[in-house]
């Protein structure tokens, strides 16, 4: 049934529709700021569970553990910052229904529990290697057990949390104790050593998914829950390469990347099985809901990136002197438009804190591609034949030229999902970090001497015209070209000897390092700094590429399931939904707006709709094969698994040869013989016990 619209009420949402789309399209997010973790998202209550008032008031006084009134102090800022951006960025009617699975009391003392197990297994700083070599002999299969029986039975799914939880608390206890990081630090790898132990040796694959890893939890700072998150998104944001590495981990990842755990139509925050992936009927996968799964918006982005970048390839060769717009200039800046919304709505619904790299990568791109806009249209307010037609339009495409680079380099964006380019965008983001040192101490001395030769060229003459000159050779100098002829005449003989002070800097002293000292200069030379602090940073991912790829593809994948979206319009076919959503959204019954979009997205869909519903259908007959074996829904039979049924080893007593050389890998080799002795010994007692006794009888 309809409802009746007065004229005031259409105006007041038709202000308000662009605040709409903009939640729809972002959902609940979570953004990381510096030093700071900020977890929101949607929960669910599994447990239906309530802490009553007597436990809820008895754990108010717990509080997260500091180490210090001062170091408390100094911490109290961020804490406050943390609860302003929960605060901005849920909104009030969502952030009162969400709650967690457990009393947020409950996990809190399951964290503390685990807390006081870590810190009395490391009691003292060691090698990282006792810690995270197999078979440890510190965080031992008691030690695991042990942490498995923190939460008790009824609490024990929440263990995995808490465990993430330690491990953020203990890493900003490294950042606020200098003197005791590298203890902090262990304990931290410890609690993540712990967590990818408990979930590699779950064996039923439905809890771990369901309750270990996609149960919402929250724990108590200052007496108020925290936003409940789950153990995907939590490891995601604290960067736990270790835990992001573990083989449960990386089969829910999967799972929903392709979209067989899905989010409840009614809750968001609740993830339930897709039913109709053994289904191996074609038109049953053909429903534009399936363009919520990961993969598919992500092969969605990547199509549309690679037409835009025909677009842009199309328009730059298609230069015309009269500046008129042809079909792919003009499909260009469509695309340029929907792709800029989007960016825009993204940042009102988050604020500032989702800004990272490609945001400002693109936002500098579309700002390019605007102006470029801007040039074509004054040129073509002129006349056809006028010099400033001709000149707006050439201003217009040298600087759509200009820009070819970063439309290539957009590419890399979408790419990230293939291994090669993935762990390359891991290396490239480290190295990115590691250089603001470089660049930071680089820009401190080129400021120094270039204040150094402004107040020469002011001594010359009085009058300051020659910075043009001087910040030109400068950016030479930098540039590995610099001109000592042109500075014999410049205050003479200060000036040369200050150019040759700031090339020696920059530049010889890095080649000469190289060459006949690289032990005694590096300190004095920005560049071999640069190069010192990438090859750092290459050796750090290169040492754990692999995990960092799963950290990077996990990441990609939850930026997709955290927005969660009513309606999947990829930019810039996002801009239908902006006119369809002002036009009807506001007025229409919900059923009805909801059909009109299903018809829609199923139309400009429908390419890519059958692409997947032909490799769905394929993945339903090998389910059903699987589920027949009594195999699991991905398995996939190797070529060593083919024959594997026919072999019986126990019957030809091949597992008892194998088992007589199978070497003990648990204890060492001293440790062996140690025993062995030890035997021995107490054998010998045992016969001059005996000995001695016959003697007395």
């Amino acid at each position: 049934m309809g409802r009746c619209v007065t004229a005031g009420q259409a105006a007041m949402t038709t202000v308000a529709w662009w605040r709409k789309v903009g939640e729809r399209r972002m959902g609940l997010s979570s953004v990381k700021v510096p030093g700071i973790e900020l977890d929101n998202g949607p929960s669910v209550n599994l447990d239906a569970q309530s802490p009553s008032p007597i436990v809820a008031t008895s754990v108010r006084s717990i509080r997260v553990p500091r180490a210090t009134p001062v170091q408390a102090r100094a911490m109290a800022s961020r804490r406050d910052l943390l609860h302003e951006e929960e605060r901005a960025l849920v909104p009030p009617n969502v952030r009162e229904r969400l709650t967690s699975a457990i009393p947020a009391s409950d996990v809190t003392k399951v964290c503390l529990r685990l807390r006081h197990l870590v810190q009395e297994c490391v009691p003292c700083e060691m090698d990282e290697s006792r810690i995270t070599t197999p078979h440890s002999k510190v965080i031992t299969k008691q030690v695991i057990h042990a942490a498995k029986e923190a939460g008790g039975e009824a609490h024990k799914s929440c263990v995995v949390y808490s465990l993430l939880v330690n491990q953020r608390w203990f890493r900003r206890e490294a950042l606020a104790e200098l003197w005791d990081a590298g203890l902090h630090n262990l304990r931290a790898e410890a609690c993540g050593v712990i967590a990818k132990a408990l979930i590699e040796t779950e064996d039923d694959t439905e809890y771990l998914m369901h309750v270990i890893l996609l149960r919402r939890y929250s724990f108590l700072v200052d007496g108020t829950p925290t936003t409940p998150v789950n153990v995907i998104e939590k490891a995601v944001d604290l960067h736990s390469v270790r835990v992001i590495g573990s083989s449960g981990y990386q089969k829910c990842i999967n799972y929903l990347w392709s979209g067989w755990l899905i989010q409840d139509e009614n809750d968001a925050a609740v993830f339930v099985d897709y039913k109709g992936k053994d289904n191996p009927n074609f038109f049953a996968h053909m429903d534009p809901d399936r363009m919520r799964a990961p993969r598919y918006q992500n092969a969605a982005q990547l199509l549309f990136s690679l037409i835009y970048l025909g677009l842009y390839t199309a328009a730059i060769n298609s230069v015309n002197k009269g500046g008129v717009f042809d079909g792919a200039e003009v499909a260009l800046y469509i695309f340029t438009l929907g792709f800029t919304c989007d960016e825009l709505l993204k940042f009102y619904k988050a604020g500032y804190q989702i800004l990272g790299f490609w945001n400002a990568f693109n936002g500098l791109l579309y700002s390019f591609l605007t102006v470029s806009l801007v040039f074509k249209i004054i040129g073509l307010m002129h006349d056809i034949d006028s010099v400033a037609r001709e000149s707006y339009s050439r201003l217009s495409y040298n600087l759509l030229a200009f820009i070819a680079p970063m439309v290539w380099s957009r590419l890399l964006l979408y790419l990230d999902s293939f291994r090669f380019f993935g762990a390359m965008l891991v290396v490239l983001k480290v190295m990115m970090k590691e250089s603001m040192i470089f660049f930071a101490l680089l820009i401190i001395i080129i400021i120094g001497f270039l204040q150094a030769f402004i107040g020469l060229d002011i001594t010359e003459n009085n009058v300051l015209d020659d910075v043009p000159f001087i910040v030109d050779s400068m950016l030479k100098a930098i540039l590995q070209s610099p001109q000592f002829d042109d500075w014999e005449s410049f205050a003479h003989p200060w000036g040369i000897i200050l150019y040759y002070c700031f090339t020696f800097v920059v530049m010889v002293c890095s080649r000469l390092s190289t060459i006949v000292a690289p032990v005694l200069t590096p300190q004095i030379i920005l560049l071999n700094i640069l190069i010192a602090l990438y090859n750092s940073a290459y050796e750090d991912i290169y040492e754990n590429a692999d995990d960092e790829y799963l950290a990077l593809f996990a990441q990609k994948t939850m930026q997709f399931v955290r927005a969660p979206d009513e309606n999947v319009y990829i930019a810039p076919l996002n801009l239908i939904e902006i006119v369809v959503s002002a036009l009807t959204e506001w007025w229409l019954p919900k059923h009805i707006y909801e059909t009109i979009n299903d018809w829609i997205m199923a139309f400009l869909y429908s390419p890519l709709l059958v692409v997947a519903a032909y490799f769905e259908t394929k993945t339903a007959h090998r389910i059903r094969q699987n589920r027949a074996k009594g195999e699991e829904d991905d398995d996939v039979v190797h070529e060593w698994e083919q024959m594997a049924h026919e072999m019986d080893f126990e019957a030809e007593g091949w597992t008892k040869t194998c088992d007589s050389v199978r070497p003990n890998v648990e204890d060492d080799a001293a440790v062996l013989e140690v025993r062995k002795l030890r035997s021995e010994v107490t054998e010998l007692k045992t016969m001059i016990t005996k000995l001695i006794e016959e003697k007395k009888a």
